[in-house]
C-alpha cells in the first residue's frame, strides 16, 4: 500500500503532461491547418473564438467545477491593469496566428523558443532587474540559433517572421508586465482567475478589430461552412483546446513545479516540430535543424543558470 499512492500520483501527473502536450500541440497544428490549408484566413477572428471559449469555460470551471476559488476584482485600478494585460495578450496570440499563415510550424516554434531572451530584456528595461553574466551568456545561443535557423529555412517569409517575433516579444512583455502590475498581495490572481477576467475583455477588443481588418469574415466563414461541413466542429474543437492548454498548464505547474514546466515546455516544442514536419511535410534543412537545436539548448542552459544563481 505504501507504494500505491506515489504510483497513482505519478500516473496522474503523467496523464496531465500527455493531455497538456496534446492540447498545446493540437491547437497549434489545427491553427496552422485552418489558416493555411483550409482557406480560413482570419487569424483575428480565430483568436476571438479562442478567447470566447476561454471566457465561457473559465467561468464554468471556477463557478461550477470549483477548480480554484473565485477571486474578485477589488478596484478600478486592478481592472484597468487586467485590461492592459489582456490587450497585450491579444496582440501576442493574434501575431502568432498571423505568422502561422506564412511560416511552417517548425520555424514558428524555433522563433517562439526565444521568449526567455525577450523576458530577460524587458525585465531589465522595465524593472532594472539584473541577472549574473552567466545567465545572459546562455541567451547568446538562443538568439544565434534562430539567426542560423532563419538562414536555413526554405519557407522563410519576412512578414510572417516579423509577426512571429512580435508575438514572442509581446508574450514576454505580458509576463513581465503581469509581475509589475499585479505584484501586490491584494491584487495577485492565479492564472485561472486571470484568464476568467482577461478573456471577455479580449473578445471586446478583438470583435471590432476583426470587423475592421477582416470585414468579410462572417460572409466567407458561412460560405466555407457550406463547402466544408466540419468547419464549425473544427473551430469548436480548436477553441476548446485553446482553453484546455491554459487549464492544463496551470494544473501541471500546480502538481509539479515551474522548473519542471519549463523543461517539459522545451521538450514540447521539439515534439511539435517533429509532428508538424510529419503532417505538413514542409521541407527542412540541416542548418535549420541545427539552429533550432542550438536555441533549445540555449533555453535549457538559461533556465539552469537562473536556477543555480538565483
Amino acid at each position: 500500500m505504501s507504494f500505491a499512492a506515489p504510483k497513482k500520483k505519478t500516473l496522474f501527473i503523467l496523464s496531465l503532461v500527455i493531455l497538456w502536450y496534446s492540447s498545446n500541440i493540437g491547437v497549434l497544428l489545427l491553427n496552422k491547418y485552418l489558416l493555411s490549408n483550409y482557406g480560413f484566413r482570419f487569424p483575428i477572428f480565430l483568436t476571438m473564438c479562442h478567447m470566447s471559449a476561454c471566457a465561457i469555460l473559465s467561468y464554468f470551471s471556477i463557478a461550477f467545477l470549483k477548480i480554484v476559488p473565485l477571486q474578485a476584482i477589488k478596484s478600478k485600478s486592478q481592472f484597468f491593469k487586467i485590461a492592459t494585460l489582456s490587450s497585450v495578450f491579444c496582440g501576442s496570440v493574434v501575431g502568432g496566428n498571423i505568422s502561422l499563415r506564412y511560416l511552417p510550424v517548425s520555424f514558428n516554434q524555433a522563433v517562439g523558443a526565444t521568449t526567455p531572451f525577450f523576458t530577460a530584456l524587458f525585465a531589465y528595461l522595465m524593472t532594472f532587474k539584473r541577472e549574473v553574466w552567466v545567465t545572459y551568456a546562455a541567451l547568446v545561443p538562443v538568439v544565434a540559433g534562430v539567426v542560423i535557423a532563419s538562414g536555413g529555412e526554405p519557407g522563410f517569409h519576412l512578414y510572417g517572421f516579423i509577426m512571429c517575433i512580435s508575438a514572442t516579444a509581446a508574450r514576454a512583455f505580458k509576463s513581465v508586465l503581469q509581475g509589475i502590475l499585479l505584484s501586490s498581495e491584494g491584487e495577485k490572481l492565479n492564472s485561472m482567475n486571470l484568464m476568467l477576467y482577461m478573456s471577455p475583455i479580449a473578445v471586446i477588443v478583438l470583435l471590432p478589430a476583426a470587423l475592421v481588418m477582416e470585414p468579410n469574415v462572417f460572409e466567407v466563414t458561412l460560405s466555407l461552412a457550406k463547402q466544408h461541413k466540419f468547419l464549425w466542429l473544427l473551430l469548436l474543437i480548436n477553441s476548446t483546446m485553446a482553453y484546455s492548454a491554459n487549464l492544463l498548464n496551470f494544473l501541471v505547474t500546480k502538481h509539479t513545479s515551474a522548473l519542471t514546466l519549463q523543461v517539459l515546455g522545451n521538450a514540447k516544442g521539439a515534439v511539435a516540430v517533429v509532428i508538424s514536419i510529419l503532417l505538413f511535410r514542409n521541407p527542412v534543412t540541416f542548418i535549420g535543424i541545427a539552429g533550432y537545436t542550438m536555441t533549445v539548448m540555449g533555453v535549457a542552459a538559461y533556465g539552469e543558470a537562473k536556477r543555480r544563481f538565483r
